[in-house]
């Protein structure tokens, strides 16, 4: 689309905006709106060149024998008709053997996708049009990390697996009714089947394999066939913010890490801390770390992720240059200056140099997408990026031992200095996991027993379970958001203002235990305006339990009823939640009575947010920790004012988060069990059986 293809809100706060601008303005959406009501061409668009300069996912390894290829473009041309099949037939093949999967780049439509304001979409349905503002915004080239593969982020969570697919969503959602609801299998719309109002506008899966057929490899081939796909966390759930979705969460993560080396808070501040990663969801870690006051160098080794954090404003200074770094690093040591710095190379090589000249690190993590270790989410060490991607695609034996090598070297970097003094946490990327695979000496000699359970095997905790855990999950904090589907910055500054007033309600009256939760989000959302931290829609997120999400999306209903807010708001969450996700190497890290492995909470919740009135929702294999390890579970709310979803709110809101207390509570987590109790005197219709506790002496010398 032409430059004057601008947001609503521009042309709106423009009052010399001229007529003929307007008409061509209002020209351009009409043909906006047409693409989207036509779906899939019946004639083909021209093909499409390769654009270079756009960040593309890596190739992906040869995985499909010659049968297997057959049937992966014989899927493929199912979107097709058959006058098409032979010319398609030809360029699917090419893609195939090019990149490792069928993308359709043909198809990738003309105009800009972007979180356009909700009435710009063709709609029936006022909750599908928004749907429509959200999945375009987790394709947006500013969020995206590989738009043409319509990847968001982690370097394998998708929207879509093809381009056939987002235009025959678009074209349902744009058409659908509030009396029908549209079916997504991974990716694929299965199409739109009768329902009623209350039932969700969408229901989405992704990668909901047989057990059995879970493993990393399993990924790769029913991927290539184009039967599955890997939908993240909040990818393939559409419920995708930009890096703003982490950065609260991280700012918890890295100050409360700060806080366990130091003696005061003044001392706190200056801390250094060394982690990698500034793709989509770690990207968020530079800008956090400055927020908590802290000294941040992060390591990344693909330029243009580097370009996009500095470019946006979320990394300060980048050098490639180890050289000039490491006087850069003491010199803000010495000043005790709160600075973001990129470090454009491997993470590794930067461990080492630290090691070498005794650096004094406070904190240490990795965001490396690990649980994609063979498909381009870490790279070994002495490889450039471009020695790296081939390596994978076409030696991916040899690649994974080049992998699985640096990350030994990798780990005793780290052992070294937390034997100096670093806290050292896992973050829920698997680097722990895939570590441990390789062979590092990152196990404990012996499994402690605490409490009489078995405690963790690593050397180092999890985030979890150290400080989200029991100081958030536990008590029904979580990451709460919303996105203004107007896209006005007006209406997102309204929210926020709504958002401060309601906590700082709640904050006086709050039990002890959980005032300094929410003060610290207090805090947060009276600075966001000035942290600037919007990267696409018009989003906000701040952690709070379920008193605080009912009440701040209560008080947000009503300012849309009385035009205080100009558009409906979309409500969600991340699904790294209180009761999003079942993960035994991150979300339920800390929970300690052998069911971390289970995932009964996640696929309970993903049930119970269907009939209580959520707009869409998501189930998903694979999380952020990697296929098979973790089943997800997300939903979104459309606000519109109304009286009905006044009451679906209350309902659905309450569940989404008191599910995953009463289970916490149900491991026996103090926290838990607290805020459980306490949700019941409040909620006389809720009765959740609590656990017995058992005094630990009876258990000595039975076995």
């Amino acid at each position: 689309m032409v430059i004057l293809l601008l947001k609503q809100k521009t042309l709106k706060k423009s009052c010399n905006f001229s007529t003929s601008k307007l008409t061509i303005y209002t020209m351009e959406l009409k043909q906006f709106q047409q693409h989207i009501l036509q779906g899939i061409p019946s004639e083909l668009p021209q093909p499409k060149s390769y654009e270079s300069t756009i960040n593309h996912a890596p190739k992906r390894k040869d995985i499909l024998n010659g049968e297997e290829k057959k049937l992966a473009i014989q899927n493929a041309l199912r979107y097709f008709e058959p006058k098409h099949h032979a010319v398609l037939a030809k360029e699917f093949a090419e893609e195939l053997k090019t990149y490792g999967r069928i993308y359709m780049y043909r198809f990738r439509p003309d105009y800009k996708i972007y979180a356009r304001p909700i009435m710009d979409y063709p709609h029936q349905s006022i909750q599908a049009a928004a749907i429509m503002h959200m999945l375009s915004n987790n394709l947006d080239y500013a969020v995206a990390q590989h738009p043409h593969e319509l990847i968001t982020y982690g370097g394998n969570g998708s929207v879509f697996q093809n381009w056939a697919q987002y235009l025959l969503t678009m074209q349902y959602l744009a058409t659908m009714t509030d009396e029908q609801t549209l079916v997504l299998y991974s990716g694929h719309p299965m199409g739109l089947f009768p329902s009623h109002k209350d039932a969700p506008r969408v229901v989405v899966t992704n990668g909901m394999m047989i057990p059995n057929y879970s493993k990393p490899d399993d990924w790769e081939k029913f991927n290539a066939l184009g039967v599955t796909q890997y939908g993240q966390m909040t990818a393939g759930s559409f419920m995708y913010i930009g890096p703003q979705g982490i950065v609260h969460g991280t700012c918890i993560t890295v100050m409360n890490a700060a806080r366990k080396v130091s003696t005061s808070e003044e001392d706190r501040i200056g801390k250094l801390f060394v982690t990698c990663g500034l793709g989509g969801m770690s990207g968020a870690q530079p800008k956090a770390a400055k927020i908590a006051g802290l000294i941040s160098i992060t390591a990344e080794i693909n330029p243009k992720a580097v370009h996009t954090r500095h470019s946006q404003g979320w990394v300060d200074e980048v050098y490639d240059n180890l050289d000039a770094l490491i006087p850069r690093v003491k010199e803000a040591q010495s000043k005790k200056q709160a600075v973001s710095i990129a470090y454009q190379g491997n993470v590794v090589d930067l461990w080492e140099r630290i090691v070498k000249e005794d650096l004094k690190v406070d904190v240490g993590s990795d965001q490396t997408s690990l649980h994609n270790p063979w498909a381009g989410g870490y790279y070994p060490v002495g490889l450039s990026l471009e020695e790296s991607n081939q390596m994978m695609a076409e030696n991916p034996d040899k690649f994974k031992g080049e992998v699985q090598k640096t990350l030994v070297r990798h780990a005793n970097a780290i052992n070294t200095l937390t034997s100096d003094g670093m806290y050292f946490f896992d973050y829920g990327n698997a680097f722990l996991l895939e570590a441990g695979r390789a062979g590092a000496d990152i196990y404990k000699t012996e499994k402690a027993l605490k409490g009489g359970h078995v405690g963790a095997t690593f050397k180092y905790n999890s985030y979890v379970q150290d400080i989200l855990g029991p100081m958030c999950f536990d008590y029904g904090f979580g990451p709460f958001r919303w996105v203004c589907t107007s896209a006005n910055e007006n209406d997102l500054r309204k929210t926020d203002e709504i958002a401060l007033t309601v906590l700082e309600e709640i904050y006086k009256t709050a039990p002890q235990e959980i005032k300094p939760q929410l003060q610290d989000n207090i805090v947060w959302i009276r600075d966001a305006m000035k942290n600037n931290l919007v990267v696409g829609s018009q989003a906000r997120i701040l952690y709070a339990d379920s008193e605080g999400r009912v009440k701040i999306a209560e008080a947000i209903n009503k300012a849309i009823a009385n035009k205080e807010i100009s558009a409906p708001v979309v409500l969600g969450r991340d699904h790294h939640d209180v009761s999003g996700t079942d993960s035994p190497y991150r979300e339920t890290s800390n929970i300690y009575d052998g069911s971390k492995y289970t995932a009964d909470m996640a696929v309970q919740n993903f049930v119970g947010d269907s009939f209580r009135g959520a707009t869409w929702i998501s189930l998903h294999n694979g999380g952020g920790v990697g296929w098979g390890e973790v089943i997800n579970g997300g939903f979104g709310m459309v606000l519109d004012g109304s009286a009905d979803c006044d009451r679906r709110l209350k309902s659905m809101l309450f569940w989404d988060v008191n599910n995953g207390i009463a289970r916490r509570a149900w491991a026996r987590n103090k926290e838990a069990n607290f805020a459980i109790k306490r949700e019941m005197e409040r909620t006389p219709n809720l009765k959740v059986t609590v656990a017995n506790l058992v005094d630990e002496t009876i258990l000595n010398n039975l076995f």
